[in-house]
């Protein structure tokens, strides 16, 4: 049975950018995950060891954020997939990575880069 767990707007603050102001002030930044998987297990033991724990989840994306500052959103989506595909349980992921105060000189709602990757066949 396939399904998938979905984190989205998970908050946390990091040093990432271009610019040498955002690696010295920092801000925040949102995470959507999408996480494909099978979870007939899950469903039949009705335990959450069966599943991606979507607390242990959110821990360990946030500590990816908080971590060592990169340049591009586009790199530290890819970290934050990684981070989803430690499981191999997952079978695909999908990452977006939002950069809401970007330094974008005009009036804007978002900024954000989205990244997929599944494994190959099993």
């Amino acid at each position: 049975m396939r399904g998938t767990v979905t984190l989205t707007g998970l908050r946390a603050f990091g040093r990432h950018g271009v610019y040498p102001a955002e690696r010295e002030h920092g801000q925040e930044f949102l995470v959507d995950a999408v996480l494909e998987l099978d979870v007939a297990r899950a469903v039949a033991t009705d335990d959450v060891a069966d599943t991606v724990h979507y607390g242990d989840l959110a821990a360990a994306l946030v500590a990816v954020v908080g971590g060592e500052p990169v340049n591009l959103i586009e790199t530290l989506a890819d970290r934050l997939l990684a981070v989803c595909l430690a499981d191999p349980r997952v079978r695909a992921a999908t990452v977006t990575v939002h950069k809401p105060s970007a330094p974008v000189p005009h009036e804007f709602g978002d900024v954000s880069v989205t990244l997929h990757r599944q494994r190959g066949p099993r």
